[in-house]
């Protein structure tokens, strides 16, 4: 589970309400009218955008992302490969056959493998589900990033609607207060929604698609230099280019001892 992520949503709502209840109740910032207008209207905007499945879709991929689903270290990747590249060069290919892994595109890989397809046709379905892959996330980030473009700006339509009831009602004073609540309410409830879920939720699926991205193509390189019979010492020093300085300079040290 990514604790940050959730440490970082509760953080920042609470801040939010610490500042409201500052000197007024939480029952101030409450406008039923107000948030019909931003919450339908974020809404119907995301469904004019993208369809019903693409919305969906992307809400489980980032609940997933963000707060479930943990992404490997490449460090952690390249010394389980290289523990495959041994086990390849004393049994062959098919001393793969019981091993068993969490990491899902890697267990595919191995079953191509083991499978005993050619390595052009285990290269290209490989490369084909990074491609879908990365598709996904790319569609997921869209529709926050749309999510967080039409929040502040259906709530500043939600501002006009109350100013223009509220000009049209200054004969009557009883009916400004709601009028001008809606008119700066539905701002706050656009603003809060776009910087507080979608944007952020939208940067960490980039963040998880890159992380997703290198590893799959770490692996699918792996893959491909155990086909080819490449020695597992070489190969792992051809993996180090997606290691940071500080995890690469530890796999040196693991591999001089």
């Amino acid at each position: 589970m990514d604790i940050l992520t959730l440490v970082g949503l509760v953080a920042g709502v609470l801040v939010v309400i610490l500042a409201m209840l500052a000197n007024a109740t939480l029952l101030t910032f409450l406008n039923l009218p107000g948030l019909a207008i931003v919450l339908g209207g974020t809404f119907a905007v995301t469904l004019i955008k993208f369809r019903l499945s693409s919305l969906m879709s992307a809400i489980r991929l980032a609940s997933r992302a963000a707060f479930m689903d943990r992404v490997e270290r490449p460090d952690e990747l390249i010394r389980e490969v290289g523990a495959l590249a041994m086990v390849v060069r004393k049994e062959g290919i098919l001393g793969l056959e019981n091993h068993t892994t969490d990491n899902v595109f890697l267990q595919k890989a191995i079953n191509l493998c083991v499978d005993g397809h050619s390595p052009e046709l285990v290269e290209e379905a490989l490369h084909h589900e990074i491609q879908q892959c990365s598709e996904r996330y790319e569609v997921a980030e869209r529709v926050f990033r749309g999510i967080g473009e039409s929040a502040p700006a259906i709530g500043m339509l939600g501002t006009l609607v109350g100013l223009v009831q509220m000009l049209n009602t200054l004969d009557d004073p009883s009916s400004i207060g709601p009028a001008m609540a809606i008119a700066l309410l539905t701002t706050l409830y656009g603003a809060f929604i776009a910087q507080l879920i979608a944007l952020p939720l939208a940067d960490k699926l980039q963040l998880k698609a890159e992380d997703e991205m290198r590893n799959q193509l770490l692996i699918a390189t792996s893959i491909q230099k155990i086909l080819q019979g490449e020695n597992p010492r070489v190969m792992t020093e051809l993996l180090s280019s997606f290691l940071n300085p500080e995890q690469r300079d530890s796999l040196k040290r693991e591999q001089g001892a």
